[in-house]
């Protein structure tokens, strides 16, 4: 441990990402060692991403430098011998920071301006006290054992926006379909046809509508952001959470504390939001953003609310029964994988598509499919690539970086030219179909998509050689659980 009280020439600086294990455990013994450092969240601060790739030709984080001194990842820092470890702290004490170390000054950010949510508008205002009419909305019975609970009709609905608002009831009716159009209601029978009648059909408040999902029956009055901007605020919120609650190792996260928390009460309020977002006619690199992050949000709510699958029939259950209300319609962790994000395909142990022809959640799947989205989604289990919330500006450059990270990894692949064995992620074999039809296909897009360096030479001199055995990886399933 050095002294907390010595004044340093040169600099330690650090590249994290929020949630990322292997930064806290860098940050932890950094701190231990009562060393001062500058943390480059690259979450905060994404245009940084680029300068620290092209100081370290490294995509993968956390990424140490003391000074100009690079030391690479958590594992390079963690293996450093004592007298290693007393040479750099020395440099960065005697010696002025040299020109080519890396810099950063840190600007102050906008947490405010990044969240939509919490805003009540007029219209918010009127769902929420008509909410609380009973004598309007009750269980409607129409046969002796036929009972629709918490509807209310059309004709009571507009009745009571035109004596509220003292219009007349074609303007009350006009009002009354806005308020459908933002899916504060929904028509109580499923249809594809959310207008608003003037007679006895029924509707519902749209968290009334029963469900197990996670965020049903959770009163939302509020007006809703974008697609984009609703995604990017829940994703950020629990990663916040789970870097909070991850132990100073970074082996282990305390879920049980999580959800005894207060910010995970407030992050289930915001859950809310994804039952009235709107995701009709949404733009293919908007798709993309928005359920990647919903999806990986929602594999650590599952895990927080569920626990943790622990065999192979446990995780079938855990990916079907993790779900969120999203636009009026229920969405699980496999609907939004090989639903949406792998254009209907059927996944892994599953016997037909996700999505029937006549299902309306079909309008929004994505079209062709698009194979990088592996290597963005997280499932909670130690293989999986690296956490990060996306955003739909320049998502498939994004995608192609978390790529390229995955396939630095050992978990992604592993070259051993000595016994010619080319080692890939079973990702690669579970979904062979989204990378090419044959496993020659595979690794082909393997090659275009690793970054430059030892290892994508020796992978390139073996498949040019065509003298290699192709071996699938043992998938890690598991846990961090504390």
């Amino acid at each position: 441990m050095t002294d907390a009280s010595i004044e340093y020439k040169g600099q330690v600086l650090v590249y994290t990402t929020t949630g990322c294990p292997h930064c806290k455990a860098t940050k932890s013994k950094l701190d231990s060692l009562n060393l001062p450092y500058v943390n480059v969240n690259l979450d905060d601060y994404p245009e940084q991403r680029d300068v620290m790739i092209q100081l370290t030709n490294k995509r993968t984080v956390p990424q140490l430098f003391f000074s100009d001194k690079h030391v690479g990842g958590n594992d390079d820092f963690q293996k450093l011998s004592q007298a290693e470890l007393d040479d750099l702290i020395a440099y960065v004490r005697d010696c002025e920071l040299p020109a080519g170390a890396p810099t950063f000054v840190e600007t102050k950010l906008n947490e405010t301006a990044e969240d939509p949510l919490g805003k009540q508008d007029d219209l918010a205002e009127l769902v929420e006290n008509f909410s609380k009419q009973s004598k309007i909305i009750y269980d409607h019975r129409k046969l002796l054992f036929s009972s629709n609970p918490k509807t209310f009709t059309g004709d009571d609905f507009i009745t009571y926006i035109a004596h509220q608002k003292q219009l007349e009831r074609e303007e009350a009716k006009e009002i009354a379909q806005e308020i459908l159009n933002k899916n504060f209601a929904v028509p109580a029978k499923e249809t594809n046809n959310a207008s608003i009648r003037d007679d006895s059909t029924l509707y519902r408040l749209v968290h009334d509508v029963p469900s197990k999902a996670l965020n049903a029956n959770i009163p939302s009055f509020v007006s809703v952001g974008s697609a984009s901007q609703v995604s990017v605020v829940l994703r950020k919120h629990i990663l916040k959470m789970y870097a909070k609650y991850l132990s100073s190792d970074g082996r282990s996260v305390d879920y049980a504390g999580i959800g005894k928390s207060s910010e995970f009460e407030d992050y289930k309020k915001l859950t809310a939001q994804l039952a009235r977002v709107q995701i009709d006619g949404l733009e293919r690199h908007e798709i993309i953003a928005f359920f990647v992050n919903i999806y990986n949000a929602l594999v650590i709510h599952g895990n927080i609310e569920y626990g943790f699958p622990e065999n192979t029939w446990q995780r079938y259950k855990f990916f079907n029964r993790c779900r969120y209300v999203i636009g009026r319609h229920a969405y699980s962790l496999q609907d939004i994988e090989n639903g949406v994000l792998r254009s209907n395909r059927k996944g892994v142990g599953m016997l037909s598509r996700p999505f029937k022809e006549s299902d309306p959640r079909i309008k929004n799947i994505l079209q062709p499919h698009e194979a990088l989205i592996h290597f963005a989604l997280v499932c909670g289990a130690k293989s999986c690539p690296p956490i990060k919330t996306y955003t739909s500006e320049n998502i498939i450059s994004q995608l192609k970086l978390s790529a390229s990270a995955f396939l630095e990894s050992d978990d992604g692949c592993r070259v051993d030219s000595k016994q010619k064995l080319i080692g890939l992620s079973m990702i690669f074999s579970w979904y062979r179909e989204d990378f090419g039809e044959s496993a020659y296909e595979v690794l082909l897009w393997v090659k275009q998509h690793m970054a430059d360096g030892k290892k994508k030479t020796e992978f390139v001199s073996l498949l040019d050689s065509k003298q290699y055995k192709l071996v699938y990886l043992t998938y890690d399933w598991g846990t961090n659980k504390k």
